[in-house]
Formats: C-alpha cells, sequence, structure tokens
C-alpha cells in the first residue's frame, strides 16, 4: 500500500512541478489548427463521398 501512495504523491508533484503547462494564448492558438484542421479533414472527407457516390449512380444507371 506504501508504493501506491508513494507513486500517487511523486505523480502529484511532478504534475506541479516538472510539467511545463501551456498557457491561455498558446491553448486558444491550438484549438484554432484544430477546429480548422477538423473542418479541411470534414470538406474532403465530403466531397470524395459526393463524387463517389455521383460516380456509382452514374454508373449503375447504365445497367
Amino acid at each position: 500500500m506504501s508504493k501506491i501512495k508513494t507513486y500517487i504523491e511523486e505523480s502529484y508533484n511532478e504534475l506541479l512541478h516538472k510539467v511545463t503547462w501551456p498557457t491561455w494564448s498558446e491553448l486558444q492558438n491550438s484549438a484554432i489548427v484544430v477546429m480548422i484542421s477538423s473542418i479541411i479533414i470534414a470538406l474532403l472527407i465530403f466531397a470524395m463521398d459526393f463524387t463517389f457516390s455521383n460516380v456509382m449512380e452514374l454508373f449503375y444507371d447504365l445497367f
């Protein structure tokens, strides 16, 4: 049981004193990059799905 207590104490100490946390502006910039990337990827997937759907519809209409 003492090993678990030591582990928790060391983890807590490391999170408070050894970890470099990002600033608020860095978090905002990262969030904006993630949102823009997500929108671009979603638009690419939509375009691929739309194109594939139309190609398959044209193909099935031939037969």
